[in-house]
């Protein structure tokens, strides 16, 4: 493996809540897992482009592309551009697309960390999440490296959250669902907002508590308008298996009893 290379993990969210609108967006309570046996990998693998390339299969354009995004937002910080003159960045991808796993987030995160060693620029990881919350909600859960995390604001509060590792196992269908689409249909036929004591009280218990807890309708403020969507989505949410984020991906975890 390139030495330049780091896994870049997909998340989950055991609980997804909405508590308030703020202007077009939606403010989140919501605990983010991060899957370890899912991951992509970066690496920064030498070059003689001389200018800033992504090499990877993706579905967008390059100026759309949360790394390119990323990279723009460094770009102005000492050594940056000149290193990615002699450097591409390679993106080998096993995270589903448009999925609710957080792949994109959680490349562009991996790819600001990385950047950030390399480039000796010395950030800390709040001023990283500062950086990180202008590409995407939830790309600053990424930049913190928890395992387990608890996650308001639009995604730009992240509080580690201490809880054994999970064995989470997840299946996406073969369909992308639009995040946009199913937070208006949410805001227009299903909005509501929890409370600050619910809040406080599924923040203080572990993941798997909740899950035997909830069922998926209650986990997931966004499973309801995603399957109103998309009808298909309800033929996965058997037995044990929850929804993570907008969608389409569904998870389980192992430990469940």
């Amino acid at each position: 493996m390139n030495e330049m290379s780091e896994k870049s993990y997909a998340k989950v969210n055991i609980f997804l809540k909405i508590s308030d609108k703020r202007d077009e967006y939606h403010e989140l309570v919501s605990r983010f897992v991060r899957v370890h046996s899912l991951f992509d990998t970066i690496s920064f693998v030498k070059s003689s482009r001389k200018a800033f390339c992504i090499i990877g299969n993706f579905s967008c354009n390059m100026e759309t592309n949360t790394v390119y995004k990323a990279y723009k937002l460094l770009e102005k910080y000492d050594g940056v551009e000149d290193f990615f003159k002699n450097y591409s960045v390679e993106v080998n991808k096993n995270i589903p697309e448009f999925a609710g796993l957080g792949g994109g987030s959680s490349n562009a995160a991996t790819f600001l960390l990385m950047t950030n060693k390399y480039c000796n620029l010395n950030l800390s990881k709040d001023e990283l999440s500062k950086i990180a919350i202008k590409i995407g909600a939830d790309v600053p859960f990424f930049v913190y490296e928890y395992d387990s995390a608890n996650v308001t604001g639009i995604g730009e509060i992240v509080e580690k959250f201490d809880e054994e590792m999970l064995n989470i196992d997840t299946i996406t269908p073969n369909m992308k669902c639009n995040t946009g689409e199913i937070f208006k249909v949410f805001r227009e036929n299903f909005y509501k907002q929890i409370s600050k004591n619910e809040a406080d009280k599924l923040f203080k218990m572990k993941s798997i508590e909740i899950l035997n807890n909830l069922n998926i309708n209650e986990a997931n403020d966004l499973y309801e308008p995603a399957i109103s969507i998309y009808p298909k989505l309800e033929e996965y949410a058997q037995n044990s298996w929850f929804f993570s984020g907008s969608g389409s991906s569904f998870f389980k975890v192992n430990d469940v009893k």
